[in-house]
Protein backbone atom coordinates (compact mmCIF):
# COMPACT_ATOMS: atom_id res chain seq x y z
CA UNK A 1 0.00 0.00 0.00
CA UNK A 2 1.25 3.45 -1.30
CA UNK A 3 1.80 6.63 1.54
CA UNK A 4 0.26 9.26 1.42
CA UNK A 5 1.29 12.35 -0.31
CA UNK A 6 2.40 13.81 3.13
CA UNK A 7 3.60 10.99 5.12
CA UNK A 8 5.84 9.77 2.39
CA UNK A 9 7.35 13.27 0.95
CA UNK A 10 10.46 12.76 3.79
CA UNK A 11 11.39 9.60 2.38
CA UNK A 12 13.38 10.05 -1.02
CA UNK A 13 15.59 12.28 1.78
CA UNK A 14 16.26 9.24 3.46
CA UNK A 15 16.92 7.03 0.66
CA UNK A 16 19.26 9.76 -0.66
CA UNK A 17 21.18 9.78 2.22
CA UNK A 18 22.05 6.11 1.95
CA UNK A 19 22.73 6.64 -1.92
CA UNK A 20 25.01 9.37 -1.20
CA UNK A 21 27.44 7.36 1.37
CA UNK A 22 27.27 4.01 -0.75
CA UNK A 23 28.19 6.39 -4.00
CA UNK A 24 31.14 8.56 -2.39
CA UNK A 25 32.65 5.58 -0.66
CA UNK A 26 33.26 3.50 -4.01
CA UNK A 27 35.49 6.64 -5.72
CA UNK A 28 36.73 8.71 -2.67
CA UNK A 29 38.98 6.28 -1.41
CA UNK A 30 41.46 6.01 -5.20
CA UNK A 31 42.58 9.55 -4.27
CA UNK A 32 43.71 8.89 -0.38
CA UNK A 33 45.62 5.62 -1.95
CA UNK A 34 49.14 7.27 -2.45
CA UNK A 35 48.69 8.61 1.20
CA UNK A 36 47.25 5.49 2.93
CA UNK A 37 50.02 3.14 0.81
CA UNK A 38 52.70 5.65 2.70
CA UNK A 39 51.32 5.39 6.15
CA UNK A 40 51.17 2.32 6.51
CA UNK A 41 54.70 1.39 4.75
CA UNK A 42 53.55 -0.57 1.42
CA UNK A 43 53.15 0.19 -1.95
CA UNK A 44 50.12 1.30 -4.43
CA UNK A 45 50.02 -1.75 -6.06
CA UNK A 46 49.63 -3.41 -2.46
CA UNK A 47 46.14 -1.90 -1.53
CA UNK A 48 44.23 -3.34 -4.72
CA UNK A 49 43.01 -5.83 -2.90
CA UNK A 50 41.41 -3.01 -0.52
CA UNK A 51 39.82 -1.06 -3.04
CA UNK A 52 38.29 -4.12 -4.49
CA UNK A 53 37.11 -5.59 -1.38
CA UNK A 54 34.17 -3.79 -1.47
CA UNK A 55 32.96 -4.14 -5.00
CA UNK A 56 33.30 -6.88 -3.95
CA UNK A 57 31.37 -7.51 -1.15
CA UNK A 58 28.29 -5.46 -2.92
CA UNK A 59 28.56 -7.77 -6.00
CA UNK A 60 28.07 -10.64 -3.00
CA UNK A 61 25.44 -9.52 -1.02
CA UNK A 62 23.23 -7.36 -3.12
CA UNK A 63 21.14 -10.73 -4.39
CA UNK A 64 20.58 -11.16 -0.80
CA UNK A 65 19.30 -7.69 0.16
CA UNK A 66 15.43 -8.65 -1.45
CA UNK A 67 14.99 -11.78 0.81
CA UNK A 68 16.58 -10.11 4.10
CA UNK A 69 14.18 -7.18 3.83
CA UNK A 70 10.99 -9.92 3.15
CA UNK A 71 11.77 -11.82 5.94
CA UNK A 72 12.95 -9.31 8.38
CA UNK A 73 10.80 -6.00 6.92
CA UNK A 74 12.88 -2.84 5.35
CA UNK A 75 12.94 -0.35 8.33
CA UNK A 76 14.91 -3.22 10.21
CA UNK A 77 17.12 -3.97 7.40
CA UNK A 78 17.54 -0.51 5.97
CA UNK A 79 18.57 0.71 9.71
CA UNK A 80 21.37 -2.38 10.12
CA UNK A 81 22.72 -1.46 6.73
CA UNK A 82 23.36 2.35 7.68
CA UNK A 83 24.86 0.64 11.28
CA UNK A 84 27.36 -1.70 9.84
CA UNK A 85 28.07 0.89 6.91
CA UNK A 86 29.15 2.75 9.71
CA UNK A 87 30.62 0.79 12.22
CA UNK A 88 32.93 -0.12 9.44
CA UNK A 89 33.53 3.19 8.23
CA UNK A 90 35.22 3.77 11.68
CA UNK A 91 36.88 0.57 11.87
CA UNK A 92 38.43 1.60 8.49
CA UNK A 93 39.33 5.14 9.58
CA UNK A 94 41.46 2.99 12.42
CA UNK A 95 43.26 0.18 10.62
CA UNK A 96 47.33 0.44 10.15
CA UNK A 97 47.50 -2.78 8.18
CA UNK A 98 46.26 -4.03 5.01
CA UNK A 99 43.81 -7.41 6.40
CA UNK A 100 42.63 -4.76 8.38
CA UNK A 101 41.42 -2.67 6.17
CA UNK A 102 40.20 -5.24 3.65
CA UNK A 103 38.20 -7.11 6.53
CA UNK A 104 36.62 -3.63 7.82
CA UNK A 105 35.77 -2.53 3.79
CA UNK A 106 34.34 -5.71 3.26
CA UNK A 107 31.88 -5.04 6.47
CA UNK A 108 30.93 -1.45 4.86
CA UNK A 109 30.21 -3.52 1.65
CA UNK A 110 27.30 -5.78 3.73
CA UNK A 111 26.17 -2.68 4.50
CA UNK A 112 26.11 -1.00 1.32
CA UNK A 113 24.99 -4.04 -0.31
CA UNK A 114 21.43 -3.71 1.87
CA UNK A 115 21.34 -0.13 1.81
CA UNK A 116 20.64 0.99 -1.92
CA UNK A 117 18.65 -2.25 -2.97
CA UNK A 118 16.29 -1.70 -0.02
CA UNK A 119 15.85 1.68 -0.49
CA UNK A 120 14.91 1.60 -3.88
CA UNK A 121 12.82 -1.52 -2.72
CA UNK A 122 11.12 0.85 -0.50
CA UNK A 123 10.69 3.75 -2.80
CA UNK A 124 8.83 1.40 -5.50
CA UNK A 125 6.34 0.58 -2.38
CA UNK A 126 5.66 3.55 -1.08
CA UNK A 127 5.04 5.22 -4.20
CA UNK A 128 2.27 4.69 -7.02
CA UNK A 129 3.75 4.48 -10.67
CA UNK A 130 2.38 7.37 -11.57
CA UNK A 131 4.47 8.98 -9.24
CA UNK A 132 8.05 6.91 -9.07
CA UNK A 133 9.56 8.73 -11.86
CA UNK A 134 9.69 12.04 -10.09
CA UNK A 135 10.32 10.27 -6.78
CA UNK A 136 13.27 7.57 -8.46
CA UNK A 137 14.42 10.89 -10.28
CA UNK A 138 15.22 12.49 -7.37
CA UNK A 139 17.50 9.61 -6.07
CA UNK A 140 19.36 10.22 -9.10
CA UNK A 141 21.10 13.26 -8.08
CA UNK A 142 23.19 11.69 -5.24
CA UNK A 143 24.27 8.53 -7.29
CA UNK A 144 25.40 10.50 -9.58
CA UNK A 145 27.12 12.79 -7.71
CA UNK A 146 28.62 11.02 -5.39
CA UNK A 147 30.88 9.47 -8.21
CA UNK A 148 31.64 13.07 -9.57
CA UNK A 149 32.95 14.77 -6.45
CA UNK A 150 34.02 12.02 -4.60
CA UNK A 151 37.96 11.90 -5.77
CA UNK A 152 38.47 15.33 -5.60
CA UNK A 153 36.77 15.36 -1.95
CA UNK A 154 39.52 12.61 -1.22
CA UNK A 155 42.19 14.69 -2.77
CA UNK A 156 41.13 17.60 -0.20
CA UNK A 157 40.51 16.01 2.76
CA UNK A 158 43.97 14.16 2.32
CA UNK A 159 45.70 17.02 1.55
CA UNK A 160 44.31 19.70 4.44
CA UNK A 161 43.84 16.34 7.42
CA UNK A 162 44.92 12.57 7.08
CA UNK A 163 43.47 9.74 5.30
CA UNK A 164 41.89 8.83 8.06
CA UNK A 165 39.16 11.29 7.51
CA UNK A 166 37.52 9.83 4.73
CA UNK A 167 35.88 7.31 6.22
CA UNK A 168 35.20 9.32 9.94
CA UNK A 169 32.69 11.71 7.47
CA UNK A 170 30.36 8.58 7.48
CA UNK A 171 29.55 8.74 10.67
CA UNK A 172 27.15 12.13 10.64
CA UNK A 173 25.91 11.25 7.57
CA UNK A 174 25.13 7.28 9.44
CA UNK A 175 23.50 9.20 12.56
CA UNK A 176 21.10 11.39 10.57
CA UNK A 177 19.96 8.36 8.75
CA UNK A 178 19.25 6.63 11.58
CA UNK A 179 17.59 9.51 12.93
CA UNK A 180 15.22 9.51 9.75
CA UNK A 181 14.89 6.01 9.74
CA UNK A 182 12.94 6.38 13.02
CA UNK A 183 10.82 8.70 12.04
CA UNK A 184 9.85 8.23 8.34
CA UNK A 185 10.85 4.80 7.42
CA UNK A 186 7.87 2.53 6.34
CA UNK A 187 8.46 -1.09 7.53
CA UNK A 188 7.59 -3.67 4.80
CA UNK A 189 7.93 -7.11 4.87
CA UNK A 190 6.62 -10.49 3.00
CA UNK A 191 4.37 -12.75 4.99
CA UNK A 192 5.14 -15.71 3.22
CA UNK A 193 9.34 -15.95 2.80
CA UNK A 194 10.57 -19.05 1.13
CA UNK A 195 13.76 -20.72 2.42
CA UNK A 196 17.47 -18.69 1.61
CA UNK A 197 19.24 -20.27 -1.40
CA UNK A 198 22.09 -20.69 0.79
CA UNK A 199 24.11 -23.00 -1.38
CA UNK A 200 23.44 -20.59 -4.53
CA UNK A 201 24.84 -17.33 -2.54
CA UNK A 202 27.83 -19.54 -2.32
CA UNK A 203 28.05 -20.48 -5.74
CA UNK A 204 27.28 -17.21 -7.13
CA UNK A 205 29.39 -15.49 -4.57
CA UNK A 206 31.92 -17.35 -5.40
CA UNK A 207 31.78 -17.04 -9.27
CA UNK A 208 31.54 -13.26 -9.11
CA UNK A 209 34.39 -12.48 -6.57
CA UNK A 210 36.66 -14.41 -8.51
CA UNK A 211 35.61 -12.83 -11.78
CA UNK A 212 35.66 -9.22 -10.25
CA UNK A 213 39.00 -10.02 -8.60
CA UNK A 214 40.29 -11.38 -12.37
CA UNK A 215 39.03 -7.96 -13.92
CA UNK A 216 40.69 -5.89 -11.14
CA UNK A 217 44.10 -7.28 -11.47
CA UNK A 218 43.91 -7.79 -15.34
CA UNK A 219 46.78 -6.26 -17.10
CA UNK A 220 48.61 -4.73 -14.26
CA UNK A 221 50.97 -8.22 -13.95
CA UNK A 222 50.07 -8.57 -10.18
CA UNK A 223 49.78 -12.19 -11.05
CA UNK A 224 50.90 -14.45 -13.26
CA UNK A 225 49.09 -15.85 -16.57
CA UNK A 226 48.47 -19.14 -14.63
CA UNK A 227 46.89 -17.48 -12.08
CA UNK A 228 44.64 -15.60 -14.00
CA UNK A 229 43.46 -18.72 -16.31
CA UNK A 230 42.65 -20.85 -13.33
CA UNK A 231 41.31 -18.49 -11.68
CA UNK A 232 38.89 -17.24 -14.79
CA UNK A 233 37.97 -20.94 -15.41
CA UNK A 234 37.17 -21.15 -11.83
CA UNK A 235 34.78 -18.19 -11.93
CA UNK A 236 33.04 -19.42 -14.93
CA UNK A 237 33.04 -22.81 -13.56
CA UNK A 238 30.56 -22.08 -10.06
CA UNK A 239 28.55 -19.42 -12.41
CA UNK A 240 27.61 -22.17 -14.14
CA UNK A 241 26.87 -24.70 -11.72
CA UNK A 242 24.69 -22.02 -10.23
CA UNK A 243 22.86 -21.84 -12.89
CA UNK A 244 22.06 -25.45 -13.41
CA UNK A 245 21.23 -25.19 -9.71
CA UNK A 246 19.19 -22.13 -10.13
CA UNK A 247 16.89 -24.09 -12.67
CA UNK A 248 16.35 -26.91 -10.30
CA UNK A 249 15.90 -24.64 -6.68
CA UNK A 250 12.18 -23.80 -6.30
CA UNK A 251 13.30 -20.54 -4.55
CA UNK A 252 16.91 -19.70 -6.21
CA UNK A 253 18.48 -16.76 -4.90
CA UNK A 254 18.14 -14.38 -8.32
CA UNK A 255 14.64 -14.99 -9.72
CA UNK A 256 15.40 -15.16 -13.86
CA UNK A 257 12.59 -15.99 -14.82
CA UNK A 258 11.84 -12.03 -14.23
CA UNK A 259 14.29 -11.37 -17.81
CA UNK A 260 10.48 -12.53 -19.08
CA UNK A 261 9.14 -9.41 -18.33
CA UNK A 262 10.18 -7.52 -21.57
CA UNK A 263 10.39 -3.83 -19.85
CA UNK A 264 12.32 -5.56 -16.77
CA UNK A 265 14.95 -7.34 -19.56
CA UNK A 266 15.33 -4.38 -21.57
CA UNK A 267 16.24 -1.79 -18.60
CA UNK A 268 18.29 -4.50 -17.02
CA UNK A 269 19.83 -5.64 -20.01
CA UNK A 270 20.49 -2.26 -22.09
CA UNK A 271 21.66 -0.68 -18.41
CA UNK A 272 24.50 -3.12 -17.97
CA UNK A 273 25.74 -2.17 -21.47
CA UNK A 274 24.98 1.16 -21.09
CA UNK A 275 26.89 1.38 -17.50
CA UNK A 276 29.54 -0.89 -18.80
CA UNK A 277 30.25 2.42 -20.99
CA UNK A 278 28.94 5.30 -18.59
CA UNK A 279 30.85 3.17 -15.48
CA UNK A 280 34.11 4.31 -17.20
CA UNK A 281 34.15 8.23 -17.02
CA UNK A 282 35.02 8.68 -13.66
CA UNK A 283 37.76 6.63 -13.84
CA UNK A 284 39.12 8.25 -16.90
CA UNK A 285 38.36 12.20 -16.25
CA UNK A 286 41.16 12.33 -13.37
CA UNK A 287 43.48 11.14 -15.86
CA UNK A 288 42.45 13.01 -18.39
CA UNK A 289 42.63 16.67 -16.16
CA UNK A 290 45.22 15.72 -14.07
CA UNK A 291 47.71 13.65 -15.28
CA UNK A 292 46.88 14.27 -19.21
CA UNK A 293 46.33 18.27 -19.50
CA UNK A 294 48.67 19.02 -15.92
CA UNK A 295 45.29 20.65 -13.94
CA UNK A 296 45.74 20.52 -10.52
CA UNK A 297 43.39 18.36 -8.23
CA UNK A 298 41.07 20.90 -7.14
CA UNK A 299 41.20 22.65 -10.92
CA UNK A 300 39.89 18.98 -11.82
CA UNK A 301 37.48 18.85 -9.24
CA UNK A 302 36.10 22.33 -10.45
CA UNK A 303 35.79 20.75 -14.16
CA UNK A 304 33.78 17.80 -12.90
CA UNK A 305 31.66 20.04 -11.04
CA UNK A 306 29.10 21.09 -14.43
CA UNK A 307 28.21 17.52 -14.49
CA UNK A 308 27.17 17.69 -10.73
CA UNK A 309 25.21 20.69 -11.85
CA UNK A 310 24.10 19.03 -15.42
CA UNK A 311 22.89 15.95 -12.88
CA UNK A 312 20.58 18.54 -10.83
CA UNK A 313 19.12 20.18 -13.78
CA UNK A 314 17.75 16.68 -14.95
CA UNK A 315 15.38 16.78 -12.65
CA UNK A 316 12.42 18.35 -13.92
CA UNK A 317 13.44 17.12 -17.62
CA UNK A 318 13.42 13.71 -16.91
CA UNK A 319 9.91 13.76 -15.81
CA UNK A 320 8.22 15.63 -19.22
CA UNK A 321 10.48 14.26 -21.54
CA UNK A 322 9.40 10.52 -20.67
CA UNK A 323 5.49 11.94 -20.84
CA UNK A 324 6.26 13.75 -23.79
CA UNK A 325 7.90 11.28 -25.58
CA UNK A 326 7.82 7.42 -23.63
CA UNK A 327 10.76 5.27 -22.94
CA UNK A 328 10.84 4.30 -26.18
CA UNK A 329 11.86 7.53 -27.98
CA UNK A 330 13.44 8.71 -24.65
CA UNK A 331 16.09 6.07 -24.17
CA UNK A 332 16.94 5.21 -27.94
CA UNK A 333 17.62 9.13 -28.33
CA UNK A 334 19.42 9.64 -25.22
CA UNK A 335 21.80 6.73 -25.23
CA UNK A 336 22.99 7.79 -28.37
CA UNK A 337 23.52 11.07 -27.53
CA UNK A 338 25.34 10.16 -23.98
CA UNK A 339 27.54 7.71 -26.12
CA UNK A 340 28.33 10.90 -28.45
CA UNK A 341 29.56 13.11 -25.87
CA UNK A 342 31.33 10.44 -24.06
CA UNK A 343 33.26 10.02 -27.17
CA UNK A 344 33.62 13.69 -27.76
CA UNK A 345 35.36 13.91 -24.55
CA UNK A 346 37.91 11.60 -26.70
CA UNK A 347 38.52 15.26 -28.29
CA UNK A 348 39.59 17.29 -25.45
CA UNK A 349 43.50 18.39 -25.19
CA UNK A 350 45.42 21.06 -24.39
CA UNK A 351 44.18 24.05 -26.56
CA UNK A 352 40.71 22.73 -25.64
CA UNK A 353 38.89 26.15 -23.63
CA UNK A 354 37.95 25.81 -20.02
CA UNK A 355 34.45 26.96 -21.25
CA UNK A 356 33.70 24.32 -23.55
CA UNK A 357 35.06 21.58 -21.50
CA UNK A 358 32.54 23.02 -18.77
CA UNK A 359 29.70 23.25 -20.74
CA UNK A 360 30.47 20.00 -22.12
CA UNK A 361 30.74 18.30 -18.64
CA UNK A 362 27.08 19.87 -18.02
CA UNK A 363 25.39 18.68 -20.89
CA UNK A 364 26.75 15.03 -19.76
CA UNK A 365 25.47 15.16 -17.17
CA UNK A 366 21.71 15.85 -18.24
CA UNK A 367 21.89 13.07 -20.31
CA UNK A 368 23.80 10.88 -17.92
CA UNK A 369 20.82 11.48 -14.56
CA UNK A 370 18.18 11.58 -17.51
CA UNK A 371 19.46 7.95 -18.99
CA UNK A 372 19.08 6.38 -15.25
CA UNK A 373 16.32 7.10 -13.67
CA UNK A 374 14.78 6.05 -16.82
CA UNK A 375 16.19 2.83 -16.55
CA UNK A 376 15.66 3.03 -13.06
CA UNK A 377 12.21 3.51 -13.05
CA UNK A 378 11.38 1.24 -16.33
CA UNK A 379 12.28 -1.72 -13.96
CA UNK A 380 9.53 -1.65 -11.83
CA UNK A 381 7.17 -0.88 -14.56
CA UNK A 382 5.42 -4.05 -14.68
CA UNK A 383 6.68 -5.76 -11.85
CA UNK A 384 3.80 -7.18 -9.64
CA UNK A 385 4.30 -6.03 -5.88
CA UNK A 386 4.77 -9.04 -4.71
CA UNK A 387 7.77 -9.67 -7.37
CA UNK A 388 9.31 -6.42 -6.55
CA UNK A 389 12.32 -7.35 -4.00
CA UNK A 390 13.42 -9.81 -6.12
CA UNK A 391 13.48 -7.54 -8.86
CA UNK A 392 15.25 -5.01 -7.10
CA UNK A 393 18.40 -7.28 -6.14
CA UNK A 394 18.77 -8.48 -9.64
CA UNK A 395 18.45 -5.41 -11.21
CA UNK A 396 20.90 -4.24 -8.14
CA UNK A 397 23.13 -6.94 -9.32
CA UNK A 398 23.51 -6.33 -12.66
CA UNK A 399 24.18 -2.50 -11.50
CA UNK A 400 26.51 -3.33 -9.87
CA UNK A 401 28.59 -5.45 -11.95
CA UNK A 402 28.66 -3.59 -14.90
CA UNK A 403 29.35 -0.85 -12.81
CA UNK A 404 32.81 -2.34 -11.87
CA UNK A 405 33.40 -3.98 -15.38
CA UNK A 406 33.01 -0.27 -17.07
CA UNK A 407 36.26 0.68 -14.48
CA UNK A 408 38.37 -2.56 -15.69
CA UNK A 409 37.40 -2.13 -19.35
CA UNK A 410 38.09 1.54 -19.31
CA UNK A 411 41.86 1.08 -17.38
CA UNK A 412 42.10 -2.47 -19.85
CA UNK A 413 41.89 -0.39 -22.94
CA UNK A 414 43.73 2.90 -22.15
CA UNK A 415 46.74 1.27 -21.02
CA UNK A 416 46.90 -1.69 -23.06
CA UNK A 417 46.56 1.04 -26.79
CA UNK A 418 49.95 1.23 -28.27
CA UNK A 419 50.50 5.18 -28.44
CA UNK A 420 53.76 6.97 -29.83
CA UNK A 421 53.83 10.56 -28.47
CA UNK A 422 56.74 12.94 -27.98
CA UNK A 423 56.34 12.89 -24.46
CA UNK A 424 54.76 11.09 -21.23
CA UNK A 425 51.99 14.04 -20.64
CA UNK A 426 51.05 13.67 -24.85
CA UNK A 427 50.68 9.61 -24.64
CA UNK A 428 48.30 9.57 -21.66
CA UNK A 429 46.15 12.12 -23.10
CA UNK A 430 46.23 9.96 -26.30
CA UNK A 431 45.21 6.64 -24.01
CA UNK A 432 42.85 8.54 -22.57
CA UNK A 433 41.46 9.31 -26.03
CA UNK A 434 40.81 5.98 -27.44
CA UNK A 435 39.76 5.14 -23.71
CA UNK A 436 37.01 7.81 -24.21
CA UNK A 437 35.94 6.21 -28.10
CA UNK A 438 35.38 2.99 -26.69
CA UNK A 439 33.06 3.85 -23.81
CA UNK A 440 31.29 6.05 -26.13
CA UNK A 441 31.24 3.08 -29.24
CA UNK A 442 29.55 0.70 -26.07
CA UNK A 443 27.03 3.30 -25.53
CA UNK A 444 25.82 3.85 -28.65
CA UNK A 445 25.54 -0.02 -29.16
CA UNK A 446 23.67 -0.35 -25.75
CA UNK A 447 20.62 1.65 -27.95
CA UNK A 448 19.86 -1.25 -29.97
CA UNK A 449 18.78 -3.07 -27.23
CA UNK A 450 16.13 -0.39 -26.04
CA UNK A 451 14.91 -0.96 -29.66
CA UNK A 452 13.34 -3.67 -28.57
CA UNK A 453 10.79 -1.73 -26.63
CA UNK A 454 7.10 -1.19 -27.90
CA UNK A 455 6.09 2.55 -27.86
CA UNK A 456 3.51 1.84 -25.14
CA UNK A 457 5.80 -0.06 -22.47
CA UNK A 458 5.84 1.64 -19.79
CA UNK A 459 3.19 3.80 -20.29
CA UNK A 460 2.05 3.51 -16.31
CA UNK A 461 4.68 5.53 -15.17
CA UNK A 462 5.80 7.42 -17.87
CA UNK A 463 2.46 9.06 -18.01
CA UNK A 464 3.19 9.25 -21.99
CA UNK A 465 -0.66 7.79 -23.01
CA UNK A 466 -2.33 10.28 -20.14
CA UNK A 467 -0.12 13.43 -22.18
CA UNK A 468 -1.35 12.23 -26.21
CA UNK A 469 -4.79 12.11 -24.54
CA UNK A 470 -4.25 15.49 -23.32
CA UNK A 471 -2.55 16.50 -26.78
CA UNK A 472 -5.38 15.00 -29.20
CA UNK A 473 -8.68 16.15 -27.94
CA UNK A 474 -11.71 13.88 -28.81
CA UNK A 475 -12.87 14.03 -32.74
CA UNK A 476 -16.31 16.32 -33.09
CA UNK A 477 -18.67 14.33 -34.38
CA UNK A 478 -20.23 15.47 -38.43
CA UNK A 479 -23.90 16.46 -36.54
CA UNK A 480 -22.29 18.14 -33.84
CA UNK A 481 -20.36 20.35 -36.31
CA UNK A 482 -23.24 20.53 -38.05
CA UNK A 483 -25.68 22.13 -35.63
Amino acid sequence: MALTAASNRPLPWLVAIAFLMQSLDTTVLNTAVPSIAHDLGVSQLQLKSVLASYALSLAVFVPASGWVADRFGTRRVFAAAIVLFTIGSVLCGFSRTIPELVAYRLLQGVGGAMMVPVGRLTMVRSFPKTELVRAMSFLAIPSMIGPLIGPTLGGFIVSVTSWDYIFFINVPVGLIGLVMVYFWMPDYRNASVPRFDLLGLVYFGGGISLLSWVLEIFGDHSAGTTVLAVATTLSLGLLAVYALHSRKSANPLLDVTLLRIRTFATSVLGGFVTRLGVGGAPFLLPLLYQTGLGFSPVQSGMLIMPQAIGTLGSNIFVRYGLAAFGYRTLLLGNTVLLGVMLILFGSIGPTTPVWQICVQGAIYGVLMSTQFTAMNTLTFADIPDAKSSNASSLSGMFQQLSMSFGIAAAGLVTASIGVTAADEQADMVARVHHGFWFLGAVTIISASIFALLRRSDGESVSGHKEALAIAQPPATTHAGTAS
